[in-house]
Order: C-alpha cells, then sequence, then structure tokens
C-alpha cells in the first residue's frame, strides 16, 4: 500500500472502551427478561426480523437512541456503547428489525441535517421504540446506482409534489415515516439535484405493496409515490444536498456488527452441537478466527465514526468482507454436515433458512461491485 493509499484506508485499533463489561452485562439481563425467538430460523439474520413489542422494551431499557441528546429522548451515551448494545442483540438473535433503521440511520441523520421540528416530532419516538422508518433508495431500473434515481419532487405553492417508485424498501409496510432520496431539479447531472425528503407514511398517494422472498418472508416491499403532497418541512437539509447526505448516511448502514453477524446463530449453533468430527473442529476454528478480523476492523470503523471522521472506505470494506463471510459461511458449514434440512432439529434449520436467505445479503446497502467500485475510487485506483 502506498503512502497515499494509507492516508485514505486507516484502520488503527480502537482503545476499550471503559465500563464495558457493564454494559454487556445490562444487555444480557435484558435479553435473559426478553429471551430472543427460541425458533433458531428466526434467531439468523435477525436485524431482518421484527417484533414491535420487543423494540418497546427495548426503548423503555434506554437502549435505543442511546447516544442522541437527552432533549430529544436520547441518553447521551459514547458511541462505542451502542455498539457493545449492537453486537450483544445480534450475536443473541434479537428481533431488532422494527427500530433498526430508525435507530442506525434516520435518527443518526436528521441530528446532523434536520430541523429542530423534525427532531422533536420524530426522534423522541424513535428513542422510545415506537415509531419506525424505512430508507427510499433503490428504484427500478437504478438498483444500488443511486445517481439514477428517477422519482421526483416537484416545487408547488407549500411544499412539494412526490411522484416514482421505490423498491427493496425494507419494513416499509410497519414504518411509520420515510427518508426518501429523490430529483429535485429536473435536468440536472446524475449526482446533481438530489434532495432528501422525510415523508410521513400515511400521506395521501402512497401505496406500501409487499414483495415476497423465496423464503416466503416478507421484508422488502415497493413503495409507489402518485401525486403525493407533503409540506415544505418535508425537505432535510439542504436542497440539492442529498448525494452528499446519502453517502455519508451510508457509512452508518455498511460498517456496523450487522455486517459480519448476519449468519452468527448458525455458527453458534454448530459450536453447541458438539460435533466429534475433526473437519468440524477445523471449520470452528477458521471461522471464529475470521470472524474476530471482521469484528476488529468493524470496531476500528465504528471508533473513526464516533471521533467525527468519515470512513467511506473503511466502511465499504467492512461490508464487503463481511458480506463475503457470511455468504460462505452456511455453505462452508454445508460441505462439512450431513445436516436434515427438511428436519425439526436446530442445525439443520439454521442452515436451510441461511441457505435461502444469504444470498441477498451482499444487495444490502450497496452489492458488492458498488463497495469495490469505491474502495478502488478511495484508493486512487481508478
Amino acid at each position: 500500500m502506498t503512502a497515499a493509499m494509507a492516508s485514505v484506508f486507516a484502520l488503527p485499533p480502537a482503545d476499550a472502551v471503559p465500563g464495558a463489561a457493564a454494559v454487556r452485562a445490562r444487555v444480557r439481563d435484558f435479553l435473559a427478561a426478553h429471551p430472543p425467538p427460541a425458533d433458531p430460523a428466526r434467531r439468523v439474520n435477525c436485524w431482518a426480523v421484527a417484533d414491535e413489542a420487543f423494540s418497546r422494551a427495548l426503548g423503555q431499557a434506554g437502549l435505543i437512541g442511546m447516544v442522541w441528546p437527552c432533549a430529544y429522548g436520547g441518553h447521551a451515551r459514547p458511541a462505542m456503547e451502542r455498539y457493545i448494545v449492537l453486537e450483544e442483540l445480534l450475536a443473541a438473535g434479537a428481533p431488532v428489525a422494527a427500530h433498526w433503521i430508525a435507530d442506525r440511520q434516520t435518527g443518526p441523520l436528521l441530528l446532523r441535517y434536520g430541523s429542530e421540528a423534525q427532531r422533536r416530532r420524530w426522534l423522541p419516538g424513535m428513542a422510545a421504540g415506537e415509531i419506525y422508518a424505512c430508507i427510499g433508495l433503490s428504484e427500478p431500473g437504478a438498483g444500488s446506482d443511486l445517481a439514477a434515481v428517477r422519482s421526483r419532487a416537484e416545487r408547488v405553492p407549500g411544499g412539494w409534489r412526490i411522484n416514482g417508485q421505490k423498491l427493496w424498501t425494507s419494513g416499509a409496510h410497519r414504518s411509520h415515516v420515510m427518508l426518501a432520496l429523490l430529483r429535485s431539479e429536473a435536468g440536472s447531472e446524475r449526482q446533481a439535484g438530489l434532495s432528501q425528503f422525510l415523508i410521513p407514511m400515511d400521506t395521501p398517494g402512497i401505496t406500501v405493496r409487499p414483495v415476497i422472498d423465496l423464503s416466503g418472508a416478507h421484508d422488502f416491499n415497493e413503495v409507489f409515490f402518485d401525486d403525493c403532497l407533503v409540506a415544505d418541512d418535508a425537505l432535510v437539509g439542504g436542497e440539492g444536498e442529498g448525494w452528499r447526505q446519502v453517502t455519508a448516511e451510508l457509512a452508518l448502514e455498511r460498517s456496523g456488527p450487522e455486517r459480519y453477524l448476519s449468519s452468527h446463530a448458525l455458527l453458534a449453533t454448530l459450536i453447541d452441537a458438539r460435533l466429534a468430527d475433526p473437519a468440524v473442529t477445523a471449520l470452528i476454528g477458521s471461522l471464529v478466527a475470521e470472524l474476530w478480523t471482521l469484528r476488529q476492523l468493524s470496531w476500528a470503523t465504528a471508533a473513526k465514526l464516533a471521533g467525527g471522521d468519515d470512513p467511506v472506505v473503511e466502511a465499504a470494506m467492512v461490508k464487503d468482507l463481511g458480506n463475503d463471510f457470511e455468504q460462505r459461511l452456511p455453505q462452508a458449514v454445508q460441505a462439512v454436515v450431513s445436516a436434515d434440512l427438511d428436519g425439526g432439529d436446530d442445525l439443520g434449520r439454521c442452515l436451510a433458512q441461511l441457505l435461502l436467505v444469504s444470498p441477498s445479503f451482499s444487495l444490502r446497502g450497496g452489492t458488492r461491485e458498488v463497495m469495490r467500485g469505491m474502495i478502488a475510487r478511495g484508493l486512487g485506483l481508478r
């Protein structure tokens, strides 16, 4: 790596968090009182599994909006404490999907770019685990190419008229509000003329239709806007600043522990099975070593975010490597374990579920090709 590359991509070891053991014990006590699903298949990819009662209980315990100011319902805790909480929840297979996007992205973006009125209206309910958000990015014909967004917001007296369609919108069917990237200036360059809007999902003109995945689950949706009218104060941040804002937001999405723990339930179940097979023992050792390396990369990236840096390249690297690990893990287990995928044992159920859903992991938050393009550009290789 050249000196120029090293100045762009740098993940020095992050310091330990004071009081980390107490934070972990607090989360584990909460999980003992509010146990994750007994069904192992629902502990797999748990940040896509919703339980609104669990989210409300988590909010009441002060474990959502942890880093937000107290004035907006938050708890003003250090960012790395929040990382520890997420790590514990995901490792346990907790059903966190209902509040996940609001806590991870929407709330922090409103704190950075939103108006005071937007913060007062939305953040306390999000921190309480009672208001849920979705992100309107991907579109038909655009996919991960955000610069190809065609859904548009047109200025009208007193506000904006919105028309278009969003696709693969996680959790839109249960969300109260969408943070949408829309083209607000016709005829502008691809990355210009984009703005972000905070749109209540009960606004007339919005239609949400389910997208059922191969496993029969309903997480994704397509959302249609037909002459949907929103007020002036729906605009988040500066008009035409959407591209800059959303790229900063995606660093939050791409580098967290969810990028390497989606398949963790299978690894834990494999270890608990205590199979007396040298090939299984060797596989467990290899997977655990790789998992710990990814954890260190993610932890260091989180520390840079907490320090006010914008580690776009590092976040993309964590997502790419983490997705690769998550997708390889079920295939590696299947290669050495004779599990009954149609049976009722925990290992077989976990493995069957992951073999179905893991191909989609590299699509969330940008495809592998997009991530590697970002890394290459960031390092000056293209």
